[in-house]
């Protein structure tokens, strides 16, 4: 496009009721560099689908309603875990999806948490409360940009760190769970919440590898068994999704460090060198 197109577009920007540049970005297609105009619709549409329920999560827990800021929390893992297979799926990934994607990982799965746990438990702690809520926080943004960065050079395979949805239900599903029983909110209670929450945030930020589950093929078929066992699966978290997905949360987070405890048990040691006779 020639500078005189690019200058008529701007002016029509400008005379336009709401002056909003059309977004723009370079994308490699045929081994040449092409300037695509605009958004996609549908994974964005997730994505700020997930921003809303990671935002609705935090007006619910400030107000003491903590069923509904877990449901919220739960309703925005779905979004985001959305997102990134149908931009796959219907080839419309762009730059611009993932910064807006990891934008609303950070409020969702980092700020929301962190202001929920904050109004359950930490309210009376004081310093230790707040310290607790920014540490977790620190560690989701630490999470997401560190992400980013290896984006492309790790193995797919694997998350290096628990990923941050996971995160956050394993903090905001344990005051779901309390809501549901009426659990009182004891001192010991209070620091037992600061336990998990600091816990929950220096797992984002270890080096424990995690199962991605990105390699599962949705176009392929699958033995039939496995359809019925996801069939089981769904019926039962149905039934307590409460319980049972708080369950899920604390035993996927516990199998990194059991992976590395077990893989450092299993790597064999390396055998000294025999001394020379004399």
């Amino acid at each position: 496009m020639s500078h005189e197109e690019d200058n008529l577009e701007r002016e029509a920007s400008e005379d336009s009721l709401l002056p909003i540049d059309e977004h723009e970005e370079y994308v490699s297609e045929g081994g040449k560099k092409v300037r695509r105009r605009g958004i996609y619709l549908l994974p964005n549409l997730l994505t700020l689908g997930a921003l809303f329920a990671g935002f609705y999560a935090v007006i619910a827990g400030m107000s003491g309603n903590f069923n509904e800021a877990g449901w919220a929390i739960l309703v925005a893992g779905v979004f985001d875990g959305l997102d990134g297979r149908i931009a796959r799926l219907t080839n419309t990934q762009s730059a611009f999806g993932a910064e807006f994607d990891s934008l609303s990982d950070m409020v969702s799965f980092g700020m929301a948490p962190a202001l929920i746990m904050f109004s359950w438990a930490f309210e009376n702690l004081g310093q230790i409360g707040w310290a607790a809520s920014f540490i977790y926080l620190s560690c989701a943004a630490l999470r997401l940009a560190r992400f980013n960065v290896q984006l492309g050079t790790v193995d797919k395979r694997f998350f290096v760190g628990l990923a941050s949805p996971l995160a956050a239900g394993l903090v905001t599903f344990v005051p779901w769970v309390a809501f549901k029983y009426q659990v009182t909110v004891t001192p010991v209670v209070s620091y037992f919440a600061v336990v998990l929450t600091i816990f929950a945030g220096l797992l984002m930020v270890s080096n424990y590898k995690y199962f991605s589950f990105k390699e599962l093929q949705f176009k392929g078929t699958v033995p039939y068994i496995v359809f019925i066992l996801t069939v089981v699966l769904l019926a039962v978290i149905a039934q307590n999704p409460h319980e049972m997905l708080l369950l899920m949360c604390v035993t996927y987070a516990s199998s990194g460090p059991i992976g590395w405890f077990y893989r450092r048990q299993i790597r064999p040691k390396p055998v000294p060198a025999s001394s020379e006779n004399k």
